[in-house]
């Protein structure tokens, strides 16, 4: 999974997406690990529109981990590397 979230295709995803999920994996709980299974199904361009605010995440999307990574997005030098932060 943490290949996945840091491979995803475009650069934006892995940054946002790969860096949170390097950052938190080991606590996730197994509801968690769910729910990163399905937001890695999701389009790099619907995650990216929500990640940025450009687009609200529809309802169906929205999940408690989903919000955290959006939190987490929403910090500065959210999108930079480990080391660079």
């Amino acid at each position: 999974m943490l290949f996945r979230a840091l491979h995803r295709g475009t650069k934006e995803c892995d940054l946002m997406i790969g860096g949170f999920v390097r950052r938190n994996i080991a606590g996730f709980s197994e509801a968690e690990l769910d729910e990163l299974e399905r937001i890695l199904e999701m389009l790099d361009v619907d995650l990216t529109d929500w990640l940025t605010g450009r687009q609200p995440v529809p309802d169906a999307a929205r999940g408690p981990l989903l919000d955290r990574i959006i939190a987490a997005a929403d910090l500065p030098g959210s999108g930079l590397p480990d080391h660079l932060r």
